[in-house]
């Protein structure tokens, strides 16, 4: 069976209607499952996009890409501790003056490195395609994101970083071991296979090798206790970038393990203040009256 190609293609997501907006916190509009992106033979790709009610001018985008070892994770979750947050972090961040995008990207059960950073590279194409409309100054995005969404954030910032001015990383991985041969671990289904069946796959999917001296400034938080992807991941990746003369803070958060787990909860607020305290300085944005 054969139809003519045009008559198979998705429709645009540029030009496709924005979806109904939601009220979830006062003074904050939620367009929730705008599709930014059809992958051929994949399905739609959606983001949430988080906007203050009121804005007089565009709004700087921080762009939050979801944790979940590649494998799993929804696009709106922080993780565990900040479920109980009301308002979330992401009202909070629009509150604060910020558009916040969450994209979701396709996943390792869907396809393999470099589709995630390629996925999120195309939300940040979106949000410039349409930020006349949606009142966005794409060109002061950051980035952020957490575990295994921070790899694919530090990916986008060092590969693909169009109108990204910073980026923010908790406890994500920064360079695959390009020795292991187990082809079950998380890396591994990313790639496509164990990192020594594919070292070139692993080191282009490792950050450390893409660092430049035109990287953005970094800020990365990790938990020193982390028992899932070690400290010294975020080490090795803010001595790169320092060696490359870029800014990178680099913050180890005492008695913390993954997720921040085992942090109290003011040492989990100031993670977050110091993500929202980079972002406005690097999107220059200004107190709000």
């Amino acid at each position: 069976m054969s139809f003519p190609v045009e008559l198979l293609a998705p429709p645009d997501p540029a030009v496709l209607p924005l979806p109904h907006p939601a009220f979830p916190a006062p003074g904050v509009r939620l367009l929730r499952g705008a599709v930014y992106g059809v992958p051929d033979g994949g399905r739609p790709l959606e983001l949430d996009l988080w906007l203050p009610e009121e804005a007089a001018e565009p709004l700087p985008v921080v762009v939050f890409v979801h944790g979940g070892a590649w494998r799993t994770g929804l696009r709106d979750d922080p993780g565990p501790r900040f479920r109980a947050w009301r308002p979330g972090p992401f009202a909070r961040l629009a509150a604060a003056g910020f558009a916040v995008a969450c994209p979701g990207y396709r996943l390792s059960g869907e396809a393999r490195h470099p589709a995630q950073r390629d996925d999120v590279a195309a939300a940040l194409a979106w949000l410039r395609t349409r930020a006349g409309e949606l009142g966005l100054d794409p060109g002061r995005t950051v980035l952020w994101g957490e575990s295994a969404g921070g790899h694919v954030a530090a990916l986008t910032a060092l590969t693909r970083p169009a109108g990204v001015v910073g980026c923010v990383t908790w406890y994500a991985p920064a360079e695959l071991d390009t020795t292991a041969t187990d082809p079950g671990t998380f890396e591994a289904r990313m790639l496509g296979a164990a990192p020594a069946a594919d070292p070139a796959r692993a080191r282009d999917a490792s950050p450390v090798a893409h660092v430049t001296p035109q990287a953005p400034p970094f800020l990365l938080l990790h938990g020193a206790g982390d028992t899932i992807i070690p400290c010294d991941q975020s080490v090795r990746l803010a001595t790169a970038l320092r060696q490359a003369g870029v800014p990178a803070e680099l913050h180890l958060v005492e008695q913390a393990d993954h997720l921040w787990v085992g942090a109290d909860e003011a040492a989990v607020e100031e993670c977050f203040a110091r993500t929202l305290a980079f972002a406005a300085a690097r999107a220059h944005l200004g107190p709000r009256p």
